[in-house]
């Protein structure tokens, strides 16, 4: 086996071939993907739809024209806010369109925003006031063609002409370059050199609306109409053409249609979706709400460049992906998850999760559904021809099919498989849920022998040689012989790595007769002899460039088909050679059925896949530019203030110079690649912002903020789902400086310096002269400063000495005061004694004295009184106690405002820790007025009776 750079062969085949001519497989179903209002933001109808050099699709649409580029929807509405009714993109890459009482055509500006300008205006309203609904556009001999009920508008040159309809058009066609009308009253007209030509016999049409004209052939003509069905015009006569396309049309009316490569027609219907038929009217493929459509009523169809079909609907729009070899039996076939799929006795039988169905393989695929075979009502994992019977393994047990039904249960266990046994024809072994039992065919069938006794594993994946029976459980496999009489296992060996490199077993399969293991994408063989495992390196250089597979199958026509992740792959088998085709399969990523790889090859044009949702068909020799390489847009070039959209067929924007102060740019991306969406990935790449390419993504905007100013280049690039790239897209643009390191700004701030420098040289010298002239009077500054500060030194020492003095006296004073007032406090007791003295004194009885010692009592009690009348010392008492307490009132005073000089004198008493009587004595008031005072003071000081009164003053 010799291996051919695979990748390199399928990219010249899918980028370089062509294709010849447009198929339509009758089998399955294509992939349909619908579009709702909410998705493309417009209103229900789509009208008509076209496509530019780029690849845009724009629609005719209830509120305005709608624009996709594969990545965002636009809508541009008419200046009048009506429904766009039809367009025509020519090749200069107008975009002509039509509405009620409007029409024109759009055209990018210089900065590629697509911009109006109307043609309706150019008609004299005051002969025409009303022109209606512009249904059809034509673009032919350098002119464009707007067609309504009662007039046709000429444009061409610039110039605007009217042509009247004789009574009233329908509609209007362009077949084989020419250009015809329905007239109401005329019949179907030919359009040249400015007049009108009736076709003969046409007029029987009259009573019915023509909604399409296509060409079968040079001479003959196929005619659509609206409920009547379909007509043929040759040679000058108009006959139904009664075929099975004609039958859909009169079922359910028609809304015209399109041809695709000249080979099929798309009918449009009212009511039941489209019809595909070839140009024998055989309906090929039909595809309605129940197949996939999101409605039933299909206004237009049109054919994009990858020969795609893309509807506009009553309600949405619907993209059919015609052009791709896949097509599908999905929920509308009524089967599920498919593990197996076989052709037998002229049927298509399919084991699925609900059981086995069928479906005729030589009917129609049009209509009817597959049909459960009676009996299988049960998870089948998988159905085969054993020696001319059809088994199905089930999990109810080895089933036999006949005629639609089960006829005999063979065994009741469940079954993954069957397999013949080498050099015992005959015989046959199953894998059931038990581990395997062997069935020998018989005259009256394949019977039931018995269960091979001491293994009890199960698994779908084995393989016999002529020696072993080979089993994969998990990631290991077990080797076994069975006894001669196929009754036990003889012997079972558990293998889990093949050489001491790798350790888990991927996977074991036969290809072209011989048994392989697999293991990183590694083959080996089994010697017998030497009992062990050598790697066959022709085999393993396949799988060099291939991921780590986990299944690998031969089908009939020697193809291999593997499965890895998530994904299939197949090394088609031509001439020997082998070639790996990968990306068609990426559709199928995701939808696989896991661990079981299902692959059904009848021949090179009908290969079945089993999925998870249904069964995929495959056609490998379908011509088409399915998988070509896309194209990268950057879209749009966004910065603050302004917006420039390229990709609208407009001339390449070049220097392209934004302010700084605009330096948050945005930029999105589009490709014009319509099939699988979601797998579409952009990477970019700012030279000379980023150093390397960005990650694949499916986000098709990229930000920058805060560029400093210079020349940059953005790079865009694309890979679709079938992991082709596109070309690096490019844009180039310049971030102006601000305007302070502008080149002129540079030039000003030389300018500005070397005066600047001049300007300061001077200024230093004159600095100089003044500073040596301030320097000398600043010295006579510090001179005198220093003269004044002694000066004032010496005046704060004398203030300082005398301030001593003062303070020395005070103290003195104090001191004398002090001094005096224990004097005084000494004078009062005499005082008091001198007053007991006196008492005494008048208790004697000086009656019974006699009169000399009368007098000499008399005398005495006299001289004491004057003493104590006489005394000041009280007085001198109170002046010194404030001259000694001065501080004290003072601060008392400050604290208590309201507090009286009788207060102030009972709080220096107390502070003194004199006593009651001392105090009422002092005051000259009974000891009860003292501690009414007492309480009084305690009151206006805010004390309470826990706290101590002489304590508080103290604090003062």
């Amino acid at each position: 086996m010799k291996l051919i750079k695979s990748y390199f062969i399928i990219i010249f085949f899918t980028l370089f071939t062509t294709p010849f001519f447009g198929q339509v497989k009758g089998i399955g179903l294509p992939d349909v993907r619908n579009y709702k209002r909410n998705e493309y933001k417009g209103g229900t109808q789509n009208w008509n739809i076209g496509q530019d050099k780029n690849g845009n699709l724009y629609f005719a649409n209830n509120n305005g024209l709608l624009q996709f580029d594969g990545s965002s929807w636009r809508k541009y509405p008419l200046p009048n806010l009506t429904s766009v009714r039809c367009l025509k993109i020519d090749d200069s890459g107008k975009i002509y369109v039509g509405g009620y009482n409007e029409f024109g055509y759009f055209q990018p500006n210089e900065k590629g925003k697509l911009k109006y300008t109307s043609l309706a205006k150019r008609v004299d309203k005051s002969k025409i006031k009303i022109i209606d609904f512009i249904w059809k556009i034509h673009t032919l001999n350098n002119q464009t063609i707007f067609q309504s009920f009662a007039r046709a508008y000429i444009f061409k040159d610039g110039k605007l002409t009217i042509l009247k309809a004789p009574k009233r058009f329908q509609f209007s066609f362009v077949v084989s370059n020419k250009l015809y009308f329905q007239d109401i009253e005329k019949g179907i007209l030919e359009y040249r050199n400015g007049k009108l030509y009736a076709l003969p016999n046409t007029t029987s049409l009259n009573n019915t609306e023509v909604w399409g004209m296509y060409a079968l052939n040079k001479n003959k003509t196929l005619i659509i109409t609206l409920e009547k069905g379909l007509f043929i015009y040759e040679n000058n006569t108009v006959k139904p053409w009664n075929t099975e396309a004609n039958n859909f049309v009169k079922k359910n009316n028609s809304l015209g249609g399109v041809t695709i490569k000249n080979n099929f027609i798309v009918l449009n219907s009212v009511l039941d979706g489209i019809a595909i038929c070839d140009f024998d009217g055989k309906i090929i493929q039909h595809i309605n709400r129940k197949k996939g459509l999101q409605n039933n009523t299909v206004l237009t169809s049109f054919i994009d460049n990858k020969n795609n079909l893309w509807l506009g609907l009553d309600n949405g729009i619907a993209f059919i992906n015609e052009g791709s070899p896949f097509t599908y039996f999905g929920f509308s076939y009524d089967i599920s998850t498919v593990y197996a799929s076989v052709i037998h006795q002229g049927n298509l039988y399919v084991a699925t999760n609900q059981g086995v169905f069928y479906h005729a393989w030589n009917g129609s695929f049009k209509e009817d559904t597959f049909k459960l075979v009676e009996g299988t009502t049960a998870q089948s994992w998988n159905v085969q021809i054993i020696d001319n019977e059809l088994i199905c393994s089930n999990n109810r047990g080895a089933l036999v099919i006949k005629g639609g039904r089960v006829t005999n249960t063979i065994d009741s266990k469940g079954y993954f498989g069957f397999k013949n046994i080498p050099n015992r024809p005959g015989f046959f072994i199953g894998s059931n849920y038990d581990g395997f039992a062997i069935f020998q065919k018989t005259s009256a069938g394949l019977i039931y022998k018995n269960q091979v006794i001491g293994f009890d594993k199960s698994s779908n994946s084995f393989e016999l040689d002529k020696s072993f029976l080979w089993l994969k459980k998990d990631e290991s496999i077990y080797r076994m012989s069975l006894s001669n009489d196929l009754t036990t296992f003889s012997s079972i060996k558990k293998i889990d790595r093949l050489t001491p490199q790798y350790k888990n077993i991927g996977s074991i399969q036969k290809i072209d007769n011989q048994l392989y293991f697999q293991t990183n994408n590694h083959f080996y063989k089994y010697s017998q002899e030497q009992d062990l495992f050598y790697e066959d390196k022709n085999l393993s250089k396949l799988f060099k460039n291939i991921p780590n597979i986990n299944a690998l199958s031969e089908d009939s026509q020697s193809n291999l088909w593997y499965a890895f992740d998530e994904s299939i792959g197949v090394l088609m088998k031509r001439n020997k050679y082998y070639t790996n085709i990968v990306a068609p399969f990426s559709n199928l990523t995701g939808n696989l059925v896991n661990n079981y790889l299902s692959v059904n090859t009848i021949d090179s044009k009908n290969i079945f896949i089993g999925l998870t949702d249904g069964l995929a068909h495959y056609d490998s020799e379908l011509l088409n530019n399915y998988v070509t390489k896309p194209k990268a847009f950057i879209r749009s070039f966004s910065f603050p203030g302004d917006t420039i959209v390229l990709g609208n067929n407009q001339n390449k924007i070049e220097n392209i110079r934004i302010p700084y102060s605009s330096n948050h740019v945005r930029f999105t991306f589009s490709s014009p690649t319509y099939e699988n969406l979601e797998n579409v990935e952009f990477s970019y790449q700012l030279e000379p912002f980023d150093d390397k390419w960005s990650n694949w993504s499916t986000i098709s905007i990229k930000e920058y903020t805060n560029l400093r100013e210079g020349d940059y280049k953005m790079n865009v690039k694309v890979r679709n789902s079938y992991g082709i790239q596109s070309e690096p897209s490019t844009l180039l643009f310049t971030v102006s400086p601000p305007w302070y390191r502008h080149f002129l700004a540079l030039i000003i701030y030389f300018v500005l310096i070397i005066i600047g420098i001049y300007v300061i040289s001077n200024r230093i010298k004159m600095k100089i002269r003044k500073n040596k002239y301030y320097e000398t009077i600043e010295q006579r500054r510090l001179y005198l400063e220093k003269e004044s500060k002694i000066r004032q030194e010496q005046y704060d020492l004398e203030k300082e000495i005398e301030k001593l003095k003062n303070d020395k006296l005070q103290i003195k004073i104090l001191a004398k005061d002090k001094e005096l007032v224990n004097n005084s406090l000494q004078v009062v007791k005499k005082n008091k004694i001198l007053n007991g003295i006196i008492h005494k004194l008048k208790e004697i009885d000086v009656e019974a004295l006699d009169d000399s010692t009368k007098f000499q009592v008399s005398k005495l009690n006299k001289s004491i009184v004057k003493e104590v009348n006489t005394d000041k010392s009280w007085k001198d008492l109170e002046k010194h106690i404030k001259n000694v307490h001065f501080e004290f009132l003072k601060r008392l005073k400050e604290k208590y405002p309201t507090i009286s000089p009788r207060e102030l004198d009972l709080s220096t008493y107390l502070l003194m820790n004199m006593s009651t009587k001392e105090i009422a004595e002092i005051m000259n008031i009974s000891t009860g007025g003292v501690e009414l005072a007492r309480y009084r003071l305690r009151k206006k000081l805010g004390l309470n009776k826990k706290e101590n009164l002489i304590g508080f003053l103290m604090s003062i």
